[in-house]
């Protein structure tokens, strides 16, 4: 009878030990949101890289995050190590060029309003929104596989997001419908304990820089640079020239099916700090964070600044033409 307890104990306890042992999606999901609601503020570091096509695109990246809603993300291209930020404060949504000395001022809820790889809050909302999202335990790690949200570009539908067992985020990949990776982020570092100075959000303290870094300004564009995608039924009609006060003015006009304008101008920089209102919303394109609205995409790229509108197409195909616009050499 003894020997019979004792076997009942031994089998209860090992039930109840596993039982204890293993966290569920559940478990894990609250843990993860718990973490982030109740810090003070975050610090991610690593590496981004981006698939237009066939070219690649790497950035360093640093994220960080404090109380009340300040986001501010550097991105450093690592082709030409042209550095931008984007900032939210309690003045709004900003994309900084410190080497022009220039700003772009955004109406917009970033990071809110999509995914975003390297922000926890959005990261943590896709899993929370997808009800129909995927969840695997393994040995090391936490994975996750939800819908995103990109509104303006429909090819990225899913992303696998894995956190180590101390659940600090580890990666996240976007895939298109193809299963095709097209956004890989790894974090290299994370710090959830972080406290930032006062003035760490602010434009004015952002806009400093390093002034090694200023973009050397270039009078003439030697290059004209062609979309490599051009819709159906829709050929360049004109090329036309001006001199601007900076410098150059290339206007491209394509007539058709899918009329737009395509206009390149010479960048410099600004000796007073301009902060320019913009419409849209801030997005990576390629090689820099462009302002994309319905009708319009405005970026800079190796010291040229280019901006593309239409009446008529989709937003879709505008970005589509914008990402076969390329000034640089990438990797393969």
């Amino acid at each position: 009878m003894k020997k019979k307890i004792l076997f009942c104990l031994i089998v209860f306890g090992s039930l109840l030990l596993c039982g204890c042992e293993k966290e569920t999606e559940k478990d894990v999901l609250s843990k993860l949101e718990k973490k982030v609601n109740e810090t003070s503020g975050y610090q991610l570091t690593g590496n981004l890289e981006i698939i237009n096509n066939e070219d690649v695109y790497t950035y360093e990246v640093e994220a960080t995050y404090a109380k009340e809603n300040k986001f501010k993300v550097n991105l450093k291209n690592t082709t030409n190590n042209h550095e931008q930020i984007i900032l939210r404060n309690e003045d709004g949504v900003y994309v900084l060029t410190p080497s022009l000395n220039k700003s772009f001022k955004f109406q917009s809820e970033w990071p809110y309003n999509n995914s975003q790889s390297y922000l926890l809050q959005p990261i943590i909302e896709d899993i929370k929104n997808d009800v129909d999202h995927t969840y695997k335990s393994t040995d090391d790690e936490y994975i996750f596989t939800t819908k995103v949200n990109y509104s303006s570009n429909p090819e990225l539908v899913s992303q696998e997001i894995k956190f180590d067992k101390d659940l600090n985020i580890k990666e996240v990949v976007v895939y298109d419908k193809e299963k095709t990776a097209l956004i890989t982020m790894k974090f290299t570092n994370v710090d959830l304990d972080s406290n930032f100075k006062d003035n760490y959000f602010s434009l004015k303290e952002n806009m400093t820089g390093n002034k090694s870094d200023v973009t050397k300004s270039t009078s003439t564009i030697e290059d004209i640079i062609y979309p490599m995608y051009i819709p159906d039924n829709t050929t360049l009609t004109s090329q036309d020239k001006v001199s601007i006060d900076s410098g150059e003015r290339i206007i491209l006009t394509f007539e058709g099916d899918n009329p737009f304008m395509l206009v390149q101008e010479t960048s410099s920089y600004c000796d007073e700090f301009e902060t320019i209102p913009m419409y849209g919303e801030p997005e990576i394109i390629a090689d820099s964070v462009a302002a994309v609205s319905d009708s319009s995409i405005s970026w800079i790229s190796n010291g040229i600044e280019y901006y593309l509108t239409s009446e008529t197409m989709k937003q879709e195909d505008l970005l589509s033409v914008a990402k076969s616009i390329s000034a640089l050499p990438v990797g393969k």
